[in-house]
């Protein structure tokens, strides 16, 4: 259980990074925002991106 934690901790942090430096956002100050949170807080701001930071990405199409 403990190693299932240690490898998917990394990935989760790593696939949020990742997905926000390649969105686009109405604003790069919330882009830069989010790659704050997710740096400083990895466990929970990869959390709080998944559940609110997803939504406030710009659909292009």
């Amino acid at each position: 259980m403990l190693i299932c934690f240690a490898l998917i901790f990394p990935l989760l942090t790593i696939f949020c990074l990742v997905d926000i430096i390649r969105a686009d956002f109405k604003d790069s100050t919330t882009k830069l925002i989010w790659v704050l949170v997710v740096l400083f807080a990895p466990f929970l701001g990869s959390i709080l991106y998944l559940i609110i930071g997803r939504k406030t990405k710009v659909i292009t199409p």
